[in-house]
């Protein structure tokens, strides 16, 4: 080995620096001062230029009542990284040894040697510690490219994205590919993965191409050693293993450059007062084709008593939540539960794979292509398990109509709260017509379970906005007002 390709001894635990680096991400989702973390497992990537040390470790924190598991890609190096200052966690010199470590991420080596395991049948994950294994998978019938830069992007929250510029072996440019680092890891497959590959697979241009993704397999203590996802009182950071735990750790997509999401078209629209109902029929027809195109691609089921009880008993959980987190929606208590009561005797749609966190800014608006919708992930506060179930495409849809609100909502003080409402409506009313007209499904006709799963995604904004921006918490409850004392 080189005596550039420099790290740190494979122990359990977890360096100051880096578990300081660690709590300061925002992906990071504990809000403990002390992050309780231990290192479970470790996968490395081969540079080939043998310069560098890749090395993938596993981090669980215990900080919360129920543990989270971190994917932190690190890269070791004899000598500093160029331009790497904002990237580096540690620089250590000791007896004259210096190791520079780094956010993987940002390293051109890591994007280089990640995107290779990928596309490259012939490359293989390196060194491995505590049974953890990685494997490359393509969707490419012809990947034989070659990366010339990658960047960043800067600005997400639960994940890392890597951009690609690409070319040919003829030195002719490719299309750039964007690689989703997942920073959270669960047992089980990623929906976001699992759900656009299958989209791209069968030929659905309303998403982006799959390029690859990496899957991974770990001894995890959340895990029962039968394979079931444990309470947190039987993880334990003195090294028990627990169960074997497997899911994606990567997904690489065709990345679509110079677009403007559905949010920033739409907030434009209202902020010059210009009308988004031609664009907003279109996503509605949009949105309804992706679910018709979901329900020939996975199974469907009946919704029975059971599925019914189980969102209506999370709606209330989500309910109750909300109310401690934001004592201001109390009055409001009576009024949700009867649209909560007036959804359980409502005839349901058929469950199916939904996007399932759907709303503005997980739309592309496309030139020649039309709107294209991305990150089917889920909402990042549900379980995995959750998210991967089949789900009412009514909740989508009461996601989207909530993200017309929010652009209202925005905008109220500057706008005038009255003309940007009439703007929000016209909206909203345009999205109906266009998912209704596509699926031949009458939404209106579906009020009050509609009502019931828009209010139910209000009450998450609440929480959401009560821990992460506390000022614009009025969006929400003020939605909330309204939804739960409309006539019926």
């Amino acid at each position: 080995m080189s005596p550039a390709m420099v790290s740190f001894p494979p122990t359990r635990e977890v360096r100051p620096a880096l578990a300081e680096w660690i709590r300061q991400q925002r992906w990071f989702a504990s809000s403990s001062e002390t992050p309780v973390l231990t290192r479970i497992g470790m996968w490395s990537l081969v540079d080939h230029r043998h310069q560098v040390n890749l090395e993938t470790h596993l981090i669980l924190d215990e900080s919360s009542p129920e543990p989270v598991l971190y994917q932190v890609p690190l890269s070791f190096r004899g000598s500093s990284l160029l331009g790497g200052d904002r990237a580096l966690i540690e620089h250590v010199d000791d007896d004259g040894s210096h190791v520079w470590v780094y956010d993987a991420p940002h390293d051109p080596a890591y994007t280089r040697a990640l995107l290779s395991l990928m596309l490259d049948d012939e490359t293989e994950s390196g060194d491995a510690f505590d049974d953890t294994e990685v494997e490359g998978h393509h969707a490419l019938t012809n990947s034989d490219v070659r990366v010339t830069d990658s960047h960043v992007l800067r600005g997400e929250q639960s994940n890392t994205s890597i951009v690609f510029d690409l070319v040919h072996p003829n030195g002719k440019p490719a299309p750039p590919v964007i690689c989703k680092v997942f920073r959270t890891l669960s047992d089980g497959p990623n929906p976001d993965v699992v759900v656009q590959s299958a989209l791209s697979d069968a030929g659905s241009r309303l998403v982006p191409r799959s390029i690859g993704f990496v899957t991974g397999a770990w001894n995890d203590p959340r895990v029962t050693a039968a394979g079931s996802t444990s309470n947190a009182g039987s993880t334990s950071s003195t090294g028990s293993t627990g169960g074997r735990a497997s899911g994606h750790l990567a997904f690489a997509q065709e990345f679509i450059p110079e677009v403007e999401d559905a949010w920033r078209v739409a907030l434009r629209c209202a902020e010059t007062g210009e009308s988004f109902q031609p664009l907003a029929t279109a996503l509605g027809e949009a949105t309804a084709q992706v679910h018709s195109e979901l329900a020939r691609l996975f199974p469907v089921q009946p919704a029975g008593h059971a599925e019914i009880g189980t969102i209506l008993a999370s709606m209330r959980s989500r309910a109750a939540q909300a109310m401690a987190e934001y004592p201001a929606l109390e009055s409001e208590r009576e009024a949700v539960e009867s649209v909560f009561a007036a959804a359980a005797e409502a005839d349901w749609p058929t469950f199916q794979r939904i996007h399932g966190d759907y709303h503005l800014g997980q739309v592309l608006g496309v030139p020649g292509r039309g709107w294209v919708l991305l990150d089917f992930e889920g909402e990042p506060l549900r379980p995995l398990a959750e998210r991967s179930e089949p789900d009412a495409p009514l909740r989508d849809v009461a996601g989207m109509l909530r993200s017309f609100d929010y652009v209202a909502g925005t905008l109220a003080a500057a706008q005038g709260a009255d003309a940007v409402r009439a703007w929000a409506h016209e909206a909203r009313e345009a999205f109906i017509d266009g998912y209704s007209s596509r699926s031949g499904i009458d939404l209106r006709a579906q009020r009050v379970l509609l009502d019931a799963f828009e209010l139910d995604k209000a009450l998450y904004e609440v929480s959401y906005e009560v821990r992460n921006r506390p000022d614009w918490v009025s969006i929400p409850a003020n939605a909330i007002a309204h939804l739960a004392n409309r006539p019926r």
